[in-house]
């Protein structure tokens, strides 16, 4: 198999993790995308993935799997022994509930300030990001986005307050998903609010796990 991503972005870490987690890193090749020359809007990566975004798993009989929850979900149960996507309906559907959850409230806004409010990857990628838009069109719509980003971190709070995992007892591809995104967040220079106590220390937490702290690719 080979994993088409860029290390260091939010979704290569989510797929690193779970290759971590999953004791697979020997048995996937990486092949390092150019997201800055936007290699991921090339003809040659949209025959993968129309989308154009990384990560893009291709298998060995030819099929490539975008969306780093389809990957995940594709990858934990190889084995047939699913840690990160749930064993039962009820395991499943709130884990992927709850990761849905993230992508809205977090790592999508957070994604368009970046992108939008700052200077994002840079001038390749314009053509890409709304070309009708003038700047202050765009400052403004990433600005926005990040607004509610940091406004919606209270809502992690609280459910991280009730439950040491997002859903549940153990660390699921939900967790996953947010831990990437506070990372992106704090990166772009989002603030997390030092009295989101319950999320500093489910931060922690998932920051001292083998899957996460050993996964590679930790760098830009």
């Amino acid at each position: 198999m080979k994993l088409y991503d860029r290390q260091g972005t939010p979704n290569a870490a989510r797929i690193r993790i779970v290759l971590a987690a999953k004791g697979l890193e020997d048995q996937i090749e990486i092949v390092p995308v150019d997201l800055v020359n936007a290699e991921q809007k090339q003809d040659w990566f949209l025959k993968m993935n129309p989308v154009g975004k990384t990560p893009v798993l291709l298998l060995d009989d030819g099929l490539a799997l975008s969306e780093s929850a389809a990957i995940t979900e594709y990858l934990d149960t190889l084995d047939g022994n699913p840690v990160l996507t749930g064993h039962t309906p009820r395991e499943k559907a709130l884990i992927q509930m709850m990761h849905r959850r993230v992508e809205i409230l977090l790592l999508d806004p957070v994604d368009d300030y970046f992108h939008y409010g700052t200077n994002g990857l840079g001038e390749k990628l314009r053509p890409w990001r709304m070309p009708d838009w003038d700047a202050r069109e765009k400052q403004a719509w990433g600005e926005r986005r990040g607004a509610q980003a940091v406004a919606n971190l209270p809502y992690f709070e609280e459910v991280l307050g009730q439950r040491p995992f997002l859903a549940g007892d153990g660390f699921s591809l939900a967790d996953i998903s947010l831990f990437a995104g506070i990372a992106f967040a704090s990166a772009v220079g989002l603030p997390i609010a030092p009295e989101l106590t319950a999320l500093a220390a489910w931060r922690a937490r998932v920051d001292l796990l083998p899957a996460v702290r050993n996964r590679t690719g930790q760098t830009f």
